[in-house]
């Protein structure tokens, strides 16, 4: 039997899938929302063909966060990936609202299955080999992993965008392409390097798959528990109401307000990329950052500031004017993002054990897809009647009042530090 992972082990696994399961998303960040409005689509209907991704997510969060927790995280996130491609290569061949829809269905998909099982299976197999260790600071580099990831895949897709080296294709188009064959990596990679722990390692064969499946319920169950009686929880979760309406300023209309500015989809596309490198760059320097933070004020407060923070940057997005104003905000909204997101993680996982910790992630993921979801279709037809940048201004100013909700995790941690030494 092959070794269980030290701790040490389990944090090069975390950062070496994060770069591959990131770095195809890089390539697609900066077109994404250029692609169908190329192709045809207006505003409102990009808003609608978005948020069934965050639908598919509210249906699916728990059960498979429950089926991670009872059966294993290698198997979803094998399974995810696939998924994943076949998304991938249904939206770069969409040519209708319809087939875009689709395209967005299966990444919902995609989304549900992937959220959760790598940062769980990571805090367990290192807190299996050393329960002292400090999972924030793995988590905290996986975040500058992922902003790294992103980073080089958009400097890589701007370029691509710009050069156009494939005649056959639009400029749009070529990334995606470039996307399908990194995605078919990390499903190789997933395959091959995740071991699952202790927990888990017995999970073989069809009778043991049926019967932790059966798990699954129990497992969603106490989760819901939780989430009904822990105050700090509940208020974790809430957090992401705010926020993911906050995200669909810098992440589905600043591509939007940068075509308005510089005149069309493909000029905006090529600027997209070497402006999302930067920004994911800047993104891994918040993550880092955020582990250092933590440590002098607290994670609580970590948190609080970045949020407070990135809204009033979303906010100044949208009322500067010209390119360069615009993409300078962005930049300061990308450092701050990577700062919230490792110590939001951080938070929630304080609260979960090794039975419910997929869960309870996924119940955060699950509330966050809802609300960017609904976000969308309210977003989407007001910056049609009124302005991308006025839309863009309401949804940072709304983000800033998440801020409010992490009262109680911060009570948790005062309660949490341990008392002074009598002199």
């Amino acid at each position: 039997m092959t070794p269980p992972l030290t701790a040490e082990g389990a944090r090069r696994v975390l950062l070496l899938l994060t770069f591959t399961r990131w770095f195809p998303v890089g390539l697609t960040i900066g077109v994404t929302t250029l692609l169908p409005l190329e192709r045809g689509l207006d505003l409102a209907q990009l808003g609608v063909m978005l948020s069934v991704q965050g639908f598919v997510v509210l249906a699916l969060e728990l059960p498979t966060g429950g089926v991670a927790d009872a059966l294993g995280r290698r198997p979803l996130l094998v399974a995810a990936t696939v998924v994943a491609l076949a998304s991938a290569v249904v939206f770069v061949l969409a040519h209708s609202l319809a087939a875009f829809v689709v395209a967005m269905l299966l990444q919902g998909v995609y989304r549900a299955l992937d959220s959760g099982p790598l940062e769980s299976w990571y805090v367990d197999t290192a807190q299996a080999d050393d329960p002292e260790v400090e999972v924030e600071q793995g988590l905290a580099r996986a975040g500058t992993v992922l902003g790294v990831a992103i980073a080089s895949g958009a400097l890589v897709s701007g370029g691509l965008v710009a050069w156009h080296p494939v005649a056959f294709l639009t400029a749009l188009e070529t990334p995606y392409w470039v996307a399908v064959a990194f995605i078919v990596a990390n499903v190789a990679a997933t395959a091959t390097l995740l071991r699952e722990p202790v927990t888990h390692v017995d999970a073989t064969g069809w009778r043991r798959a049926v019967a932790s499946a059966r798990e699954a319920p129990g497992v969603v169950a106490g989760g819901l528990r939780l989430l009904r009686t822990d105050r700090v929880v509940l208020a974790l979760v809430g957090v992401e109401v705010f926020w993911s309406v906050g995200m669909i300023s810098f992440e589905t209309l600043m591509p939007v307000r940068l075509a308005e500015l510089v005149g069309t989809q493909a000029r905006a596309g090529a600027l997209m990329g070497p402006v999302s490198a930067a920004a994911w760059g800047l993104f891994a320097a918040g993550s880092a950052g955020a582990g250092v933070l933590a440590r002098r004020v607290g994670v609580t407060w970590t948190a609080i500031a970045s949020r407070v923070a990135q809204g009033a940057a979303i906010v100044g997005m949208a009322l500067v004017a010209g390119p360069a104003g615009l993409v300078t905000a962005f930049f300061v909204v990308y450092t701050l993002h990577g700062a919230a997101g490792p110590v939001h993680a951080a938070l929630v996982h304080r609260q979960a054990g090794p039975g419910n910790r997929t869960t309870l992630l996924s119940m955060n993921s699950m509330v966050a897809g809802a609300s960017y979801s609904l976000g969308l279709l309210a977003l989407g037809p007001f910056a049609e009647a009124t302005s991308t940048a006025l839309a863009m201004g309401v949804a940072g100013a709304f983000s800033i009042l998440g801020a409010l909700l992490y009262r109680p995790a911060l009570h948790a941690e005062r309660r949490a530090a341990p008392a002074p030494h009598p002199a």
